[in-house]
């Protein structure tokens, strides 16, 4: 810090009157004074120079990054549009999948609903046929007149004819269970098939086909082993065998099981004969 030298002035002839003296400054509080004051004016030109400098980087900075941020600018806004873009189309791609599979599933739960009630209405008409079938049973129930003695009916007494009877009669009072085949639970067209096949003969599993096997005769011509059908010939819903003396033998429902009846009482469609 430099030193600021002040000259001595002489004292004035009236200086010896106190009144007339001027006060004093220490020289070295003078000199201090002037070196703060130096020193001052020295950082008050290094601040300015410093912000001058400051001002012109500032503004040469400014210059050039300028443009940079621009293009960075630029880049992140057609960054951000190709994002937007890709997110919309994966959106649309999204629904378009989502509506398709809602469209399978509604076509899928159609088939669905169409199956089921194909279904019931097939079962539906098999219950019908089978009520029917009964009812036909029953009505002929009231009719026949079965006695203690029914089973005794003149058969032939040899030949496949008469093994065919027997095997049947030996099934009186076997119960009546749909789909059954013996030995002891029968249906219409199991009971049936098992008797002929006592003596070699391989008959259809169900009355439809077992209206359409052998040689048709007439009810006016029928002989002992004949096999009767009710319903059309082809789509029957029940079978017996004429056992000779107006009667059939047949697995009649389940309220009956396999027992012997009056043909007069439920007459028969037509018949086939396979002996």
């Amino acid at each position: 810090m430099e030193e600021l030298l002040i000259p001595v002035v002489p004292m004035s002839t009236t200086a010896h009157i106190r009144s007339h003296r001027k006060p004093r400054r220490n020289a070295s509080s003078i000199a201090v004074r002037a070196g703060v004051a130096s020193g001052v004016l020295g950082t008050l030109a290094v601040a300015t120079a410093a912000g001058s400098a400051n001002a012109a980087d500032a503004t040469v900075t400014q210059t050039l990054e300028l443009p940079t941020l621009t293009a960075d600018l630029s880049a992140q806004v057609e960054q951000a549009a190709q994002f937007t873009q890709q997110a919309a189309a994966n959106y649309q791609l999204q629904a378009e999948r989502d509506s398709a599979a809602a469209a399978a599933a509604k076509e899928a739960a159609k088939d669905l609903d169409a199956a089921k009630k194909a279904e019931a209405k097939k079962k539906a008409d098999e219950e019908a046929r089978k009520a029917a079938a009964e009812a036909a049973v029953s009505r002929s129930e009231t009719r026949a007149s079965l006695s203690s003695d029914s089973g005794s009916v003149s058969t032939p007494a040899t030949g496949s004819v008469a093994t065919v009877i027997d095997f049947l009669k030996a099934q009186v009072g076997d119960a009546y269970v749909l789909g059954g085949t013996g030995p002891n639970a029968w249906d219409c067209s199991g009971l049936v098939q098992a008797a002929f096949k006592q003596v070699g003969v391989d008959l259809p599993r169900v009355s439809e086909d077992q209206s359409n096997f052998g040689t048709d005769v007439s009810l006016s011509n029928l002989q002992v082993g004949d096999i009767l059908y009710w319903g059309g010939k082809g789509s029957a819903y029940h079978v017996g065998v004429f056992i000779g003396g107006g009667k059939y033998l047949d697995a009649a429902n389940p309220s009956k099981g396999v027992v012997i009846q009056d043909l007069s009482g439920y007459p028969a469609s037509g018949a086939v004969r396979v002996l």
